[in-house]
Parts: C-alpha cells; sequence; structure tokens
C-alpha cells in the first residue's frame, strides 16, 4: 500500500466521511494531525511502530486481527472547559458499537472499555485549541476484534471474538462504530449534553460497589465510585462516607488478579 494510503469515502449525516487505510503507521494519532483530514475522518493502521495508550503505555495489538485507528473531530463550537464530554462521546460510541453485537459493556473511567473485568478496548484523546474553544480533537481507538491469544504481560484482554466464539468482519466494525461516533458527536453539537452525561454515568464500570484503589503516594484506599463531575474527574466515596473527587492520575483502579 502506497504512503498515502487507501480511502474509502463514507456518506454519514449529510456529509462525506472518509476511511484512510495504511499498513503501517508510527501512530495514527500523529497521522490524524495531518490538516488534509477532516471531521468524522478515519485513519486506520494495520499496526503501528509507536502506538500508545493512556498513562503512557504502548497498545498491543495482533497484526490484521484488530481495530487500530484515530478518528478527526473538529469541535469549535466547545471550550475547552468542556473537553470531557468529547471522551463521553467516544466511550459512548464504543458501547453502542459493541451492543449492537450483543455484547454488553462498562466504561472504566476515564473511558476505557471493560466487559466484566477484562478490557476490550482502549482510548486515548488529544485535542488542539483554537482560541477559546477546542479546533480539533483527534480520537485514538484500539478495539481488539479478532485477537484471541494475548502476551502474558496484558492482566485482563479480551476481544469480540472471545467473548462471542466467532470472527467479525473488521470493515463492518470498522464502518458501524463510525456511525456510531458520529450520531453521539450529533448529540453534543445538538446540545444534549445531560443525555450524554446521563448515559456515560449509567455505564460506569463499579459504579455504586467498594473496592481498592491506588493513589500516587502508593497506598490504597477502600472507596466507592459515585458517578463523574461534567469536568470529567471521579468522585469516591471513603470509607468515612466523604465524596472526594479525583483527577485523571490522582487515583487508579486495582485490578482482580
Amino acid at each position: 500500500m502506497s504512503a498515502l494510503g487507501a480511502a474509502v469515502a463514507i456518506f454519514c449525516f449529510r456529509e462525506i466521511t472518509m476511511i484512510y487505510r495504511f499498513d503501517i503507521l508510527s501512530s495514527t494519532n500523529d497521522e490524524a494531525c495531518n490538516p488534509q483530514y477532516k471531521q468524522g475522518d478515519i485513519i486506520v493502521a494495520e499496526s503501528q511502530s509507536a502506538g500508545r495508550g493512556q498513562r503512557g503505555h504502548t497498545w498491543e495489538s495482533g497484526k490484521g486481527l484488530n481495530l487500530t485507528f484515530s478518528a478527526v473531530l473538529e469541535p469549535t463550537f466547545l471550550p475547552p472547559t468542556e473537553q470531557f464530554l468529547l471522551s463521553e462521546v467516544i466511550a459512548l460510541a464504543l458501547a453502542d458499537t459493541l451492543a449492537s453485537y450483543s455484547i454488553e459493556t462498562k466504561i472504566k473511567w476515564t473511558n476505557d472499555i471493560y466487559i466484566g473485568d477484562k478490557k476490550i478496548a482502549g482510548i486515548l484523546i488529544e485535542h488542539k485549541l483554537q482560541g477559546n474553544t477546542i479546533g480539533r480533537t483527534i480520537a485514538g481507538i484500539g478495539l481488539n476484534v479478532n485477537q484471541t491469544q494475548f502476551s502474558a504481560d496484558l492482566p485482563n484482554p479480551t476481544s469480540m471474538a472471545k467473548e462471542q466464539g466467532t470472527e467479525f468482519d473488521r470493515d463492518e466494525v470498522l464502518k458501524r462504530l463510525q456511525e456510531c461516533i458520529m450520531k453521539r458527536y450529533a448529540q453534543l453539537q445538538n446540545g444534549e449534553r445531560e443525555t450524554l452525561q446521563s448515559d456515560y454515568h449509567s455505564m460506569l464500570y463499579r459504579l455504586n460497589e467498594q473496592h481498592c484503589y491506588a493513589l500516587p503516594d502508593g497506598s490504597r484506599v477502600q472507596g466507592i465510585i459515585r458517578g463523574v463531575e461534567p469536568t470529567g474527574a471521579l468522585k469516591v466515596e471513603d470509607e468515612k462516607g466523604e465524596i472526594r473527587s479525583y483527577l485523571f492520575k490522582e487515583i487508579e483502579f486495582v485490578l482482580k488478579n
């Protein structure tokens, strides 16, 4: 495949959006920074030499088995203080897509997608400001589709194929996911913030359950997730019944072995 990749046009919500395909890229998020890509475009790579996830982690994916791509949005109507709504849009779109295949999921704050205690998808969202608004958002997504064997270093992976016992057409999954992203994004454009926040809240992993969490100093606390603030801060009730808010990297889930 050429360095320019192959492009497929999709008509969606009165806009022509494109899917650009590459054999290999350093990172689909890096490629998506190119201004040639417009809102709704998807940049997908069979493999990434420097793919990255949240907290500086890398994303492992078997070549030809999963979906690793970036979606481009241009939310110039949205101030930076409301950027977490875009995380909600993408996470909910993934949950919607998987639900359409009868795979029920939860959203692990901030935006990993879980089936039970197993991770099926991860998201890395990056923004570029334009004055007092967000000029460009790039949502990097890794979705495990047909991979069934994973590195022992990964604590809790799963995939669509592992959950359903069958292989999936990755092109179909990608097109369906693109449509779900644009549907959820349309809700944001139409001012349906409360709907997005309510739907995200209802799908939170470990909501209203008591579990152990790790703090940056290495200590561990017992807490109950009570929700997420509009800013994206996680609300956790401690053992004294007090609710504290934690930003990204201020608290970490302790997963079951």
